[in-house]
């Protein structure tokens, strides 16, 4: 069995595999299942200062992928700081890893929700799904967290609109000391056939996740992996052990799942770490490590 164990930034975790932040960690219950289901850490739900207007319908499956008009936590952050922190906290310590937080959107919310959930929280990650190419609002959220927690503190990044790796490095340059890539990709439109009505509740528009994602997630790490000495998260389409090694081939630390989670249940966190070893033992190595980065032009050179 290989050692599946990874540090990041002076946490442990007990395999690269961890929630991505969407309805699979909703609440505190749905923690305590994905920590129940082997994953490495534990990430909630991104929060803001209200309750989100979710509309209805919210989820489909389309071919090759999922839809969803997700937005942030539909619970109100006092309802996650009286009772769901405490759930998940509570599944975090009895499995001996570590609990992210995330938060949005600007830097005044962030401000206001950092040091409430400082109590819970081993790491933030700031979700900056909804900004553009302009690096102010992600640098001013970077800097309200900074200020107000003695925690790490990731950025969330969408493929949306962003040049990556000047993106990274205005993330870095702000004193981020990670960053979680991507989110989910849109908007994006899908209509159902039998009544002629979008797919998706409110105006009809969605977000993309799922298998359909996972080439511009992983090219996402890729490039911010060359562009900064950060560690990084990698987000977008991860359903396998193969999916979840090709990100770390691609500079990945960790990996966040989301859209299989919801398809097959929170036993797919252990579940791809289970094949991310059966491959690691399969190919000589004894842990994550010595194929970390293995797909980045200076790797590709060294070892040519």
């Amino acid at each position: 069995m290989a050692n599946l164990n990874v540090e990041l930034l002076g946490l442990h975790f007990r395999n690269p595999v961890i929630p991505a932040a969407g309805p699979n960690v909703r609440d505190g219950v749905r923690l305590q299942e994905v920590a129940d289901g082997g994953a490495g850490g534990l990430l909630s739900k991104t929060i803001s200062v209200d309750a989100a207007p979710v509309p209805m319908p919210h989820m489909a499956t389309v071919r090759g992928g999922f839809l969803n008009t997700e937005l942030w936590s539909e619970l109100p952050p006092e309802r996650w700081l009286s009772v769901e922190y405490d759930l998940a906290r509570q599944a975090a310590d009895a499995m001996g890893i570590p609990l992210i937080v995330s938060l949005g959107y600007s830097g005044s919310e962030i401000a206001q929700l950092a040091p409430k959930v400082r109590p819970w929280a081993d790491m933030l990650e700031l979700s900056t799904h909804y900004l553009g190419e302009d690096p102010r609002p992600m640098i001013e959220a970077i800097d309200a967290a900074k200020s107000a927690v003695d925690v790490p503190v990731l950025v969330k990044m969408s493929p949306l609109g962003r040049e990556m790796k000047a993106a990274a490095q205005a993330a870095a340059e702000a004193g981020a000391d990670g960053i979680s890539a991507t989110n989910s990709f849109g908007p994006a439109f899908g209509v159902d056939v039998e009544t002629g009505y979008p797919l998706m509740g409110g105006k009809g528009y969605g977000w993309l996740s799922g298998p359909a994602l996972k080439p511009l997630s992983l090219r996402c790490v890729y490039d911010i992996a060359q562009a900064v000495d950060l560690p990084i998260i990698g987000v977008g389409g991860i359903s396998s052990g193969a999916d979840a090694i090709e990100f770390i081939m691609a500079g990945a630390t960790l990996v966040g799942v989301c859209t299989a989670a919801i398809m097959r249940g929170n036993n797919i966190y252990g579940k791809i770490a289970s094949e991310i070893d059966v491959w690691l033992e399969a190919h000589g190595y004894d842990s994550v490590e010595p194929i970390r980065g293995a797909a980045l032009p200076a790797r590709r050179v060294s070892h040519g």
